[in-house]
């Protein structure tokens, strides 16, 4: 019971990765704050995180709303007293079907033997292609961010961990430039905030994810043909996706308090990048 008496933060948590990572953290004894805007799923989470003995508080918040998360906040603290941990998670990910689309472009592109052309992915994105990854992969962490800080700063104790991708320190999601400029910008967030909160004991990190076998990635592969998952899987050494327990048990490390890691972007990706 490693987190005993510590209350942590769980945003995008009802479903896959979030969802792993609160029940992982809640069975180290952490009570839970979990948010998302699937109501049903999150109700679900609150019900198994109670049978677990753990208290729960599901809230329905778009992180992309400042205003919504200042509540979330405020409910957190009239329910706890405090926050200790955040863990921000939530995100927009590429799955529409023009984006599988130029993704399955890519993977042949990477892994097979064609001819070297321009993949044409850049230049035929839209406005709304580019604009829709920043209100809550970027402008949400922020918000979530500043808001645990008022908790964390004045207790001189706090652990953020902030969820990323290979997309954001590599060229591993060329298919989709909006989501990887996304990425990139939390991996500069981490840092930028590790050095500013870390004299206060706030431990600021991130998990760039490579690959996380969660319900839209399985999605995505029962449509795939075999050639193209097995284009995927060439890619990584390991030659499959992570499970959300193997990005689980990270995130629990980061939430505890035998590291010293500060800023620091942790990326465990089967071998994709070494």
């Amino acid at each position: 019971m490693r987190l005993e008496g510590k209350v942590a933060v769980v945003t995008g948590a009802a479903q896959g990765l979030g969802r792993t990572i609160a029940l992982t953290l809640a069975r180290e004894g952490a009570d839970l704050v979990v948010c998302d805007i699937q109501d049903a799923k999150l109700a679900s989470l609150a019900e198994e995180i109670g049978n677990l003995d753990r208290n729960c508080l599901p809230l329905h918040c778009d992180i992309s709303s400042s205003r919504q998360v200042a509540q979330m906040f405020t409910q957190a603290g009239e329910t706890f007293g405090t926050v200790h941990i955040l863990v921000n998670n939530a995100a927009r990910v590429p799955d529409s079907p023009a984006e599988e689309n130029r993704r399955n472009r890519h993977y042949a592109h990477v892994s097979t033997a064609v001819p070297r052309r321009s993949l044409g992915i850049t230049s035929e994105l839209s406005d709304t292609d580019w604009l829709k990854w920043w209100d809550v992969n970027v402008h949400g962490t922020f918000y979530c961010t500043r808001e645990a800080l008022k908790f964390m700063e004045p207790q001189c104790y706090g652990r953020i961990i902030n969820i990323t991708s290979v997309a954001g320190t590599s060229a591993a999601s060329t298919h989709s430039p909006g989501y990887s400029a996304s990425k990139a910008a939390v991996v500069s967030l981490t840092k930028t905030v590790a050095l500013d909160v870390a004299g206060a004991n706030i431990h600021v990190n991130a998990i760039a994810c490579g690959g996380v076998l969660t319900p839209p990635f399985e999605e995505y592969l029962a449509r795939s043909s075999d050639e193209q998952r097995a284009s995927l899987h060439q890619m990584i050494p390991l030659g499959r996706l992570g499970r959300p327990e193997e990005y689980a048990s990270l995130a629990l490390y980061l939430a505890g308090d035998d590291h010293y890691l500060v800023g620091q972007i942790i990326s465990p990706n089967g071998g994709l990048l070494i």
